[in-house]
């Protein structure tokens, strides 16, 4: 027999309704699952229905936030008391839950997750939504590289929803049939991703970061509206290169244009590297089976010492709050968690390293319509630093630039005040004076 036949026939062999997939999972079980465009979502309705019928009465769950398919299934409010669930980022469905304490928030720097997964957690179930299989016997992670394929190596079952809508992608994202426990089909659309415009700070912010952008330079953005800008900002760029946590709509509208190619970056030149994509069927067509785009663990896309190989490495992500100090808030409010931290301080550390690199953190000088500052004296208590001082290079907002490297604590908050609104400049000059800053 050849060995693709002895594949298929193996194949054959582990297909199954997703509710027999996992039947056999017993109480207590540790799960990872994929999240974003590659939740499973089959499988993830036939596990919720199981604590609903009371055939499994406790289920520990660690994933990212939960997404189209997750949400009315295993992160469901009506089944959170039999789950303790942990998780790696915080969206808008995410702050309800850790309000009501039905989820807790897991502190870290992403590309360090896949060895937390590794060494804390004992893991008895992953699955994920994959590319169908080839004739070598390999599916792909497809979307969402991430940690699950560190959970799917240690853990004890993995199990596949194959998906044909799923992009089969290149670079470090394969699975051996031979990896898997069981497998399940669904030819279903992912999850619909929708383009949000911006306002006119937006764009008066993609202006100033698009002029800080070199010819040659490598690029990673964040999620949100303003990475779109941005990337609309740098279309008349050339020679860009992509180098990024999270692939988004805006970095391939400029491979589109020919606008990033690559072809001056120093770490795999003419690559597009990424560990997650977030976009449309047309978006997902454009990396399917593209060998210019290539999918690595978080442990590569994200690790400061990889980034800092890319020369002119430029990354772009948002904050929520900054002090006179430089200190950044990215993650919470009103002492709550709102977000996660996600690949920042990663990125932040690993551009600054690189030759000629520069970390730019971003935001609107206000918030609630005006009415509250975002620059602020001294962060609040229980305010959580996404970056500390030391490691703060550039801050935008609409009013201006600021380049913290090198620059004592009087500098920097005479520097900040200048991009917060005019109306909160005096406030904050007041509180720099009784701090002792100026």
């Amino acid at each position: 027999m050849s060995s693709t036949l002895r594949f298929i026939s193996e194949y054959k062999a582990k297909l199954c309704k997703a509710e027999d997939a996992v039947a056999g999972l017993p109480d207590d079980s540790m799960l990872i699952f994929g999240t974003g465009l590659a939740e499973p979502q089959k499988l993830l309705w036939a596990l919720a229905s199981r604590m609903r019928d009371g055939n499994l009465a406790r289920l520990r769950v660690f994933c990212g936030p939960p997404g189209f398919y997750a949400t009315d299934s295993l992160c469901a409010p009506d089944i959170a008391p039999q789950i303790e669930r942990v998780c790696q980022f915080v969206g808008p469905v995410e702050r309800e839950n850790i309000r009501e304490r039905r989820v807790s928030y897991l502190p870290h720097q992403f590309h360090q997750i896949p060895r937390l997964i590794e060494e804390t957690m004992d893991v008895d179930l992953a699955f994920t939504t994959v590319s169908p299989m080839d004739t070598a016997g390999y599916f792909t992670l497809g979307t969402n590289n991430d940690f699950i394929n560190a959970a799917l190596r240690c853990a004890r079952k993995v199990i596949v929803e194959v998906n044909e809508k799923m992009p089969r992608v290149h670079g470090d994202a394969f699975l051996h049939i031979s990896e898997v426990s069981a497998i399940v089909e669904n030819h279903v659309p992912l999850p619909p991703v929708a383009r949000v415009e911006g306002g006119p700070e937006d764009a008066a912010i993609a202006a100033r970061i698009a002029e800080l952008v070199p010819n040659g330079a490598t690029l990673q953005v964040g999620s949100g509206v303003l990475p779109g800008m941005v990337c609309e900002a740098l279309a008349h760029h050339r020679d860009l290169g992509i180098h990024t946590e999270l692939l988004v709509p805006g970095l391939l509208d400029l491979v589109r244009s020919g606008a990033a190619n690559g072809v001056r970056k120093t770490d795999k030149p003419g690559k597009h590297v990424y560990t997650l994509i977030f976009g449309d069927a047309d978006d997902l067509a454009l990396v399917d089976d593209n060998p210019d785009f290539e999918s690595h663990p978080v442990t590569y896309t994200n690790h400061p010492s990889v980034i800092a190989r890319n020369e002119r490495m430029i990354s772009i992500n948002a904050a929520l709050e900054v002090d006179l100090t430089g200190q950044v808030n990215a993650e919470s409010l009103g002492g709550h968690q709102f977000s996660g931290a996600g690949g920042q301080l990663d990125f932040v550390r690993g551009a600054y390293d690189s030759k000629d690199g520069k970390s730019i953190l971003a935001f609107h000088s206000t918030a609630r319509k005006g009415s509250v500052s975002r620059i602020v004296p001294v962060l609040a208590e229980g305010t959580v630093v996404t970056t500390p001082r030391s490691d703060t290079h550039y801050l935008v907002t609409e009013f201006g630039v600021a380049n913290l490297k090198g620059k004592s604590v009087k500098e920097r908050a005479r520097a900040i005040i200048e991009l917060a609104h005019p109306d909160y400049r005096e406030q904050l000059h007041r509180a720099s004076r009784a701090l002792h800053l100026i």
